[in-house]
């Protein structure tokens, strides 16, 4: 098969967190698979462009990248570049897969399919959230919905999620599914399975206790405040706080930490990536994330596949992943019932360990790329063939 991507951000824009290396993972094992994949991105990394050749396909890991500039709208991402090499390629292609909404090149993307009469598959990557929705430019997002997006999910052979509460969350918006799967993200395994142990900041190397560790952007949506609140309640532990602090809540942390009294058991460290986090995850007593809406939870994955125990709240995609791997456990997030919850597992080290091994196996067999992306092939073959089905989670 020839395969389109089309994705706003891509590598090496690593800031924009889960969905560039979920769709990277992807696309590097369709490749595997012998497929013909390429990706249209733009070269927007934050508030600067990533330096990266425009125009011109750039190869990584087997997958044709095409990066194009963005001369203005920059918070919608527009390229006139992309749009003509869309409308120029976009027809040679057998199936495209969109990655996210409410931005123009997955909107342009969809517009010219249709044009060309080539399949696409809609994947919302989080972003239809009734919450997110209500807190950020609701009335903008919902012109956008009424104007633009509600067409493209009606037109598109299929809308992938990767949760069954991502799939939930867009319902309660009313938008009508057609055609619809449940496609989880897979996770690199020889990345995070037992290796030489790498170096670490001194600033968690200087502490010998036991921590807990959470990684991921440090916005609102993450609830690293409900964690801190209760950490009060967990003694003889540390939290280690890995990720970029992009929305300019640090400080509000800082202070919530020090209102309770654990600022000086919190180390925040800024984005660690590739050995430098697996040798963390390795280290950690267990993984926290501690969520008020994740459509998944990429690093629920990692920290499985290195053998570290997680606590997810029940807002958190991969939650029943958890759950049926019984690779950790799902606690409220209130600060009460998660402080309790994490206290009682700290007190059992052989539980901690034979929680870390269970996940460690179950993502092996399951979540592999290679595994995942066989699945994703079904669903393009179905789509190529004018099919659709409601795939279930596992």
């Amino acid at each position: 098969m020839r395969i389109l991507h089309v994705v706003p951000s891509y590598f090496p824009a690593v800031r924009y967190g889960g969905p560039i290396h979920s769709v990277h993972g992807l696309c590097k094992a369709l490749v595997a698979h012998g497929h013909e994949v390429e990706v249209f991105t733009t070269n927007v990394d934050g508030p600067t462009n990533s330096e990266v050749p425009l125009g011109v396909p750039v190869g990584l890991d087997g997958v044709k990248v095409w990066y194009f500039p963005v001369p203005a709208l920059r918070r919608l991402y527009w390229s006139p570049q992309m749009e003509n090499a869309l409308r120029q390629r976009l027809g040679g292609f057998d199936v495209v897969h969109t990655h996210s909404v409410f931005l123009w090149p997955t909107w342009a993307a969809a517009r010219v399919a249709r044009l060309n009469n080539v399949p696409y598959v809609l994947a919302p990557r989080g972003m239809l959230v009734p919450d997110l929705i209500r807190r950020k430019s609701r009335w903008l997002k919902r012109a956008w919905i009424a104007l633009i997006e509600r067409r493209n999910i009606a037109s598109a052979a299929i809308v992938h999620f990767t949760s069954r509460i991502e799939a939930d969350d867009a319902a309660r918006l009313g938008l009508v599914f057609g055609k619809s799967c449940i496609v989880p993200n897979g996770v690199e395994m020889a990345c995070l399975g037992l290796q030489h142990e790498t170096a670490l900041p001194a600033s968690v190397t200087s502490n010998q206790d036991p921590f807990l560790l959470f990684i991921g952007r440090i916005s609102w949506k993450k609830g690293l405040d409900r964690l801190i609140a209760a950490l009060p309640t967990i003694p003889n532990c540390r939290l280690i706080v890995v990720g970029n602090d992009e929305e300019g809540l640090k400080p509000r942390l800082a202070t919530l930490a020090l209102t309770v009294g654990v600022s000086e058991r919190i180390t925040f460290v800024g984005p660690m990536y590739g050995e430098e986090k697996a040798a963390l995850l390795r280290q950690a007593s267990i993984l926290v994330v501690p969520s008020y809406s994740e459509n998944f939870g990429n690093v629920v994955l990692e920290a499985m596949a290195a053998g570290c125990p997680v606590v997810v709240t029940p807002e958190v995609g991969a939650a029943d992943i958890v759950q049926e791997s019984a690779g950790g456990v799902i606690l409220k997030g209130d600060p009460a019932t998660l402080g309790a919850g994490i206290c009682r597992l700290m007190s059992d080290s052989i539980a901690l360990k034979i929680m870390g091994e269970k996940g460690r196996e179950f993502v092996r067999h399951r979540y592999s790329w290679e595994t995942v992306s066989l699945r994703m092939e079904e669903v393009y073959r179905r789509v190529i063939a004018g099919k659709g089905h409601l795939l279930p989670i596992h």
